[in-house]
């Protein structure tokens, strides 16, 4: 099941609305405030003690009554504001006054104050944040991330931009996250995953996609989908049934990452795969999988052929950007097949085919190959994700992956996030692994933005799994390929 994404602004008003609909402003504030507790309960059932940190906003108050509840239940409470209860206005100050009068003290905020509580509660900062936080709240933060103790951040942790996923100054350590009524596309990609921990959705109770006129900005993606899309095959079927891919990669010194490609390609069910590459890895390729068809070309002129007898083309794995490269992606992009654009493919392309656009590709740029296509900085890149990869979906039709934690896919039929993969992938070929398994999925007959979905999770998941079995830190490209053909067989 898909789960709908928003921006900030779009819960705002959802919020408003359930308001205006006749959900008292505080009755919904306490529904929050409950879940998160029940959250904080379910996951330190054992702790006796915690520490709530307070804003002076909304999502200060959702802190100030989950203070009253936890004193309620017999638990130690401690409650740091950093703004005077007298001068909180709305339902922050019917939330604090409830926290007083259930027992909880309070104090006000100071440099060196000592946090007492087994658990801390981040209450500081909504999802309103556009910036960098500084001053006192800069100086919580870092407090809080210094004591060194599990965290449960309401909402979002303070610090990080909801609608981006962006840190641009400091953010809390989470370990995890209850959020409220639409689920904010920001705590699933760029910096979020390293500050977040487990992501908890309530809805509240609002019923955020009956409002027709706030769609979602993203979707996120979800391993359910793979059941569906991966059911058992015809009892007649053969190779040539099952689609063929082409690899066009590997200069001379760069065979591995297109044989990389090849591998996953096979393994991810391609009834064909064949391989266009510099004549001296011919024999490499021939040890490493010999299922694959291998063709030595010298040049443009003899890999002109072979994309017209493939079903898809991959085309940038150790591709260099020499003249070889150059050469080897014009026959490419010369073909009608479907194309997956990946490595120095995607950077020739930034530089000498800056206009060339198609709605039958797939490009993969990490945010260094994003950046060049897009003619910005890394740092733009990874500022405002989403944007960036809408923008370069726009410049170049078809879709694009922008890689990276929270790996977004960008679309005719909108914008995705894959919650998966970890650590583990930061490795040499992950890259040239991914760019295979869309290929075998493209030539298995997938359309195009589906199949850019199903191989971002499967080569995602598929370390996931290779993790869980044998440790992040080691983990290969090619350790993927086996698994991931688990995961497409259910």
């Amino acid at each position: 099941m898909l789960r709908p994404l928003y921006k900030a602004a779009q819960v705002s008003e959802l919020d408003r609305r359930t308001i205006a609909g006749g959900i008292d402003g505080f009755a919904l504030m306490q529904r929050a405030a409950s879940s998160a507790w029940h959250c904080f309960r379910s996951r330190w059932p054992q702790a006796r003690s915690l520490t709530v940190v307070c804003g002076h906003g909304n999502n200060g108050g959702d802190g100030h009554v989950l203070a009253a509840l936890a004193m309620q239940s017999g638990l130690k409470v401690q409650r740091i504001t950093l703004k005077p209860l007298d001068e909180l206005s709305g339902s922050a100050a019917r939330a604090a006054e409830l926290a007083t009068s259930a027992g909880v003290g309070c104090d006000e905020w100071h440099a060196g104050i000592a946090l007492t509580g087994e658990v801390i509660i981040d209450a500081l900062l909504g999802t309103g944040l556009n910036g960098a936080v500084e001053g006192r709240f800069k100086r919580v933060i870092e407090m809080i991330n210094a004591a060194d103790r599990p965290v449960l951040a309401i909402d979002i942790p303070s610090g990080l931009v909801a609608d981006t996923g962006a840190i641009p100054g400091v953010a809390v350590n989470a370990a995890c996250t209850v959020t409220f009524i639409g689920d904010k596309i920001g705590l699933h990609t760029g910096d979020a995953p390293a500050c977040t921990g487990e992501i908890d959705f309530r809805s509240l109770g609002v019923k955020a996609q009956a409002s027709f006129d706030i769609p979602p900005t993203a979707w996120r993606l979800d391993e359910s989908l793979l059941a569906g899309a991966f059911t058992p095959r015809l009892r007649t079927s053969h190779k040539g049934t099952m689609g063929h891919v082409l690899v066009m990669g590997g200069a001379s010194g760069l065979g591995g990452a297109a044989l990389l490609a090849c591998q996953a390609a096979a393994r991810m069910g391609a009834g064909k795969v064949s391989l266009a590459t510099a004549p001296e890895h011919i024999t490499a390729s021939l040890v490493r999988c010999p299922e694959v068809m291998a063709h030595g070309v010298r040049g443009g002129a003899e890999a002109s052929e072979l994309p017209h007898n493939a079903d898809v083309v991959v085309v940038g794995p150790g591709l260099g950007q020499a003249a070889w490269g150059q050469a080897v992606l014009q026959s490419a992009l010369q073909a009608d097949a479907p194309l997956v654009v990946d490595a120095d493919a995607l950077n020739l392309l930034a530089r000498q085919w800056p206009d060339v656009q198609r709605d039958n590709w797939i490009l993969t740029p990490h945010p260094g190959e994003a950046a060049r296509l897009l003619g910005c900085t890394v740092a733009d890149i990874q500022a405002d994700r989403p944007a960036a990869v809408q923008a370069l979906q726009r410049a170049r039709g078809g879709v694009v992956i922008l890689k990276g934690a929270g790996s977004l896919i960008a679309g005719p039929a909108g914008l995705a996030v894959c919650p998966y993969g970890n650590p583990g992938m930061a490795s040499g070929g992950m890259g040239d692994v991914l760019s295979g398994m869309l290929g075998a999925l493209i030539a298995q007959r997938s359309e195009v933005e589906f199949s850019a979905w199903l191989g971002t999770m499967v080569h995602a998941l598929a370390a996931d799994r290779a993790a869980d079995q044998e440790g992040e830190r080691g983990l290969l490209a090619s350790d993927l390929a086996s698994y991931a053909r688990k995961l497409i067989n259910p």
